[in-house]
């Protein structure tokens, strides 16, 4: 059985194709996505063998989204579309198959029976596809507990807050519209900085080539964080797409520690558990940056490094894709500046020059 997200901006027809797909038997759609930023949180969650593109999306077109999908995340692609005369240029951007969106009189039999052809043909490929796919990937897709259920950072890291400062370390958090966002920031910031740890929610295998890319476009030498490395001055580190990034004291060193825990307020890696681990080696040393995202990861340790002292800013409305993990973190009492996205690289110079804390 080969699971598929499909990707459509049109509710009907998200459960045109959900119905169509579903009823072959070698395929079944595990989530639907109305457009490429719920499409990468619901290819995070899920892991599908397959995801099927519309062209016309809000927020992102399907083709960039394509693309993005092609160069960080590499997974069997299906365009399913009305602009017929992007047919043959989709291949060239890694789709394996398209299907042309029924014309004005076809049967939706005959559009049926077109889908069924187009995947039942790939399902060689699929096969050496989820073949390759690491164990750890294949995961019963299926809830096991209740999706309000949320792991609290307790659970992972206790809270022990540094009572004295130290060494300046800046961390930053993001979700949904992140990768944009931190390719902006990033590209402003000198190579002279604090140590900069970041989690981003991105799926397992995006984390680093999206790291690469976050170094082609900085003068910071960001990387993929491993276990054990020394933070240093003018690098930055991010955490792995499946595993939580924490941060420890070891002397007069700050270290990275990877956890193979379970997940914090529904996500791995978790904002909350980067954020407090921060707190536990630097305390009031820290600069917190909460940035674009979905739900309200973060919150708890944000609001926990402000009440010790830390400098803390939230990215600003206007320029958020998602409001929600800035916002819960406002809401919360634990922001002491909300700024523009165009000016969060400023403040992380800032804070690094003493100018602001």
């Amino acid at each position: 059985m080969y699971t598929v997200l499909v990707i459509d901006d049109s509710a009907s027809m998200r459960r045109i194709l959900k119905d169509m797909i579903g009823s072959i038997d070698e395929f079944e759609v595990v989530a639907v996505a109305n457009d490429a930023y719920e499409a990468r949180e619901k290819i995070k969650e899920y892991e599908p063998d397959l995801v099927t593109i519309d062209i016309n999306m809000p927020k992102m077109d399907g083709v960039t989204f394509l693309r993005n999908l092609m160069r960080l995340h590499p997974m069997p692609a299906v365009v399913i579309s009305g602009e017929s005369v992007r047919g043959s240029d989709i291949f060239d951007d890694g789709a394996v198959g398209f299907i042309p969106k029924p014309d004005n009189g076809e049967t939706m039999q005959s559009f049926e029976a077109r889908i069924k052809d187009t995947l039942l043909s790939l399902t060689f490929l699929l096969k050496r596809y989820t073949l390759k796919k690491p164990a750890s990937q294949k995961k019963d897709y299926r809830p096991t507990v209740s999706p309000d259920y949320k792991v609290h950072p307790d659970e992972v890291i206790p809270l022990k807050p540094a009572s004295f400062g130290g060494q300046k370390l800046i961390a930053i958090g993001s979700s949904t519209g992140g990768v944009e966002s931190l390719l902006k920031v990033f590209s402003k910031l000198p190579n002279n900085l604090p140590p900069i740890v970041m989690t981003q929610h991105i799926p397992y295998g995006f984390s680093s080539s999206f790291a690469q890319r976050l170094n082609d476009y900085s003068e910071v030498n960001v990387c993929e964080a491993v276990d054990g490395q020394i933070l240093e001055f003018g690098h930055a580190y991010l955490a792995p797409g499946n595993m939580h990034l924490t941060i420890e004291k070891v002397g007069n060193v700050l270290k990275t520690k990877l956890l193979d825990a379970k997940k914090v307020s529904q996500h791995k890696p978790s904002v909350d558990v980067l954020f407090r681990s921060v707190n536990n080696s630097v305390g009031g040393s820290a600069m917190a940056v909460m940035m674009t995202g979905m739900g309200d990861d973060g919150t708890i340790a944000m609001k926990e490094l402000f009440d010790n002292g830390a400098y803390t800013i939230a990215q600003n409305e206007a320029s958020c894709v998602v409001f929600g993990m800035p916002m819960k973190a406002i809401q919360a009492g634990a922001v002491k500046e909300i700024v523009h996205l165009d000016e969060i690289s400023d403040y992380i110079i800032a804070f690094s020059r003493g100018k602001v804390r």
